[in-house]
């Protein structure tokens, strides 16, 4: 089983290549780091992080030359198992709203807007450990519960328009999306690789998901 984790240079993709090549060892699987749409392709998983702002990671997406349509083709089409991290989950969203609206991939309704919490003593960015609190089950949670860690850097998050299609959230001032799922999509606003074993236990769950 082959894992692509998508470069085009939206940050530094060393620990998730790291943790993702841990929970595919133990697997049998193969991961690999690539701006290549042939790549992506040929996947039997595709990762896509995503730091930054969405309106410049969303650019830098369209910049490689057919890689959003390789990525697009394979997830919407073929039905490959896709995971948005960050900024990568933000973008499957209809609209970013973080300093200019930008379209999204339109694969979960929804906008990503600013987080305005209800107390002025909460800082933004929402920076750091917050508890999940699980809203539906799904594979990718699997062994994961409520109270469970993760670790979070975000000034923006995703208003989901329907929230069957919202996993999980936390609560910061107000209910912050954490993770979201519609058939064979997941993401995650929460950087799994930085998580220790709530991400990790998350991304091996992904790795064996079978849609």
């Amino acid at each position: 089983m082959l894992t692509v984790l998508v470069d085009y240079d939206s940050g530094n993709l060393h620990s998730a290549e790291k943790a993702f090549q841990k929970m595919a060892a133990e697997q049998g699987g193969k991961v690999i780091v690539s701006d290549r749409p042939e790549d992506v392709a040929r996947a039997d998983r595709i990762v896509l992080p995503g730091d930054g702002a969405f309106p410049s990671c969303r650019r830098a997406l369209g910049t490689y030359g057919g890689l959003f349509e390789a990525i697009e083709e394979a997830v919407t089409v073929r039905a490959r198992p896709f995971l948005g991290i960050c900024v990568g989950m933000q973008m499957m969203a209809s609209w970013g709203r973080e300093y200019e609206d930008v379209a999204g991939f339109g694969w979960v309704d929804g906008e990503v807007v600013r987080i305005e919490p209800q107390d002025p003593a909460l800082k933004v960015p929402h920076m750091g450990w917050n508890n999940l609190v699980i809203d539906h089950p799904h594979p990718v949670l699997e062994g994961l519960t409520s109270g469970d860690h993760a670790y979070f850097v975000h000034s923006y998050h995703f208003q989901v328009a329907n929230k069957a299609e919202r996993l999980a959230h936390v609560d910061y001032g107000a209910e912050i999306t954490a993770i979201i799922g519609r058939d064979t999509m997941v993401g995650t606003q929460f950087h799994p690789e930085k998580s220790q074993a709530t991400g990790m236990r998350l991304i091996s769950n992904f790795l064996a998901w079978r849609p």
